[in-house]
């Protein structure tokens, strides 16, 4: 990644004066650099050990003041709960990982503040649903926080280039207001999981063979042409 992605990355996600920011993925330490000049605090982890290694030596100054604290290991193993509370979330990582971080993160008792990504472009466009058209994860990021598209990140910013474009997508606002409970959001991602069971049909017919109710849901409307706040209605109903 150029130095200069890095910066403006940084600059997407709006850091307040003090904060703390969980960085996934730190690599070659390009954005932790730039972190650094902002937040208060960088909390990195990293699971290739050889890179672990080298930004120990790279950041050893940074270490020592207690403003880096390097971790060495899996994200999908570290403990969440363990980061301070109002923490912000940047990440650039393989692909393949991005569904299961927002999960991951969302989904936490601990939940960031906010979180900014790299992702893939299409992966980008569908959660903040640019062609008009939901999805399971696009509904279920909005569910938690308001996702905005930054800026994109051409193929070329990378050395080896990857064979498709980026883009930096921004969640903010993240909560749980949407739900009363715990037991209210997973009635609500089961009343998701439901209405899209089957993207021939319509979600009406979708929903009444799951045994939900489906006041209010059109009778021709298939279930990536409802609004978040048409699932919520519909899981509202069900507390």
């Amino acid at each position: 990644m150029h130095a200069r992605i890095a910066e403006r990355i940084v600059r997407s996600a709006e850091l307040a004066p003090g904060a703390v920011v969980c960085e996934v993925g730190p690599g070659t330490g390009i954005l932790t650099r730039e972190l650094l000049k902002r937040a208060k605090k960088v909390i990195a982890i990293e699971a290739d050990k050889e890179l672990c290694e080298k930004l120990r030596a790279d950041f050893a100054e940074e270490i020592a003041s207690g403003r880096l604290n390097l971790v060495c290991g899996d994200i999908r193993a570290f403990d969440i709960s363990a980061l301070p509370r109002g923490y912000a979330l940047i990440a650039n990582i393989p692909y393949y990982l991005t569904g299961g971080l927002f999960r991951l993160f969302l989904e936490a008792d601990n939940q960031p503040s906010a979180l900014t990504l790299l992702v893939q472009k299409e992966v980008a466009d569908r959660i903040v649903a640019r062609g008009g058209k939901e999805s399971i994860l696009s509904l279920s990021v909005k569910a938690y926080g308001a996702p905005k598209r930054e800026f994109l990140v051409p193929r070329g910013a990378f050395a080896p280039a990857p064979s498709v474009d980026s883009a930096v997508l921004a969640v903010r606002g993240i909560s749980r207001a949407n739900f009363r409970s715990r037991g209210a959001e997973e009635r609500f991602f089961a009343l998701l999981r439901a209405g899209f069971a089957h993207k021939r049909k319509f979600a009406l017919k979708n929903l009444k063979e799951a045994g939900f109710a489906t006041e209010g849901v059109p009778e021709k409307a298939r279930a990536e042409d409802l609004p978040l706040s048409v699932w919520l209605g519909l899981a509202h109903r069900l507390m």
